[in-house]
């Protein structure tokens, strides 16, 4: 295994940080990383925003559902999907871009940014930092977009704490690689596998909690979609140009 390797290997979510600011130029070098991700057609449809106002990550960690550590960390690095510059390039050249209204630029979006922050979470990890990804940055949108100034065609798809751990909550447990990964076709009878692997995360959750908890991967997952959990989506999707008229074709 070569460094880089182990780096992504040895992957754990941070929730705890020192107040030890984060050098610039180890700053620079996670975005520039987040940067050299591939994106579809080079079109480079992220942008990132790094908040370090102490008032205004305190306000985003109560959007995102009360999340303290969005506060506690040095910064906070929000990744929109990003068809602005898009539009600005159609603008140039005088086209109107139909396939911005298409679910398909969603899909796009939402892939070109989940390259970006992989590309920053090894690049963090490898620096001695600490991160964690947000999803709840989606919980109350509308209220992040007015407090980021995010321009039409601009929508958060998720967070990232990054700064020097203060504890490490230990390496969390994966799905076996075989319920994973399909060779050909798509195989269907992981069940076994997955119930293996309740008992594996029920261990570590009971473990990391002090006896406190004992939720296995079902019963966690099963429970956070019984659900629909972001409610204004659809509502900041079309205040921000997404129509996806083909869906609703």
């Amino acid at each position: 295994m070569n460094t880089i390797i182990n780096t992504q290997l040895n992957h754990r979510s941070y929730r705890s940080y020192t107040s030890k600011k984060i050098e610039p130029e180890k700053l620079d070098a996670v975005i520039k990383a987040s940067q050299a991700a591939p994106s579809w057609i080079n079109g480079q449809q992220v942008s990132i925003i790094a908040v370090f106002d102490d008032q205004r990550k305190k306000r985003l960690s109560e959007l995102v559902g009360n999340q303290a550590y969005v506060a506690e960390a040095p910064v906070f690095l929000i990744f929109c999907a990003d068809f602005y510059r898009a539009q600005l390039a159609g603008e140039v050249h005088g086209k109107t871009l139909e396939a911005i209204d298409d679910v398909d630029a969603l899909l796009v979006g939402a892939t070109d940014v989940g390259l970006a922050m992989s590309n920053a979470i090894t690049a963090a990890e490898s620096l001695d930092l600490g991160t964690v990804p947000i999803g709840g940055i989606r919980k109350n949108p509308l209220e992040v977009i007015e407090l980021l100034e995010l321009p039409k065609h601009v929508i958060p798809i998720a967070g990232l704490c990054v700064g020097y751990p203060s504890e490490d909550p230990g390496l969390k447990p994966r799905l076996p690689k075989e319920a994973i990964y399909h060779e050909e076709s798509y195989q269907t009878n992981v069940a076994a596998l997955i119930e293996s692997y309740d008992q594996s995360m029920s261990a570590y959750m009971h473990k990391r909690t002090n006896g406190a908890q004992s939720t296995s991967w079902t019963e966690r997952v099963s429970s956070f979609y019984e659900k629909p959990y972001y409610t204004s989506i659809a509502q900041m999707l079309e205040k921000q140009g997404f129509t996806c008229k083909n869906i609703k074709e």
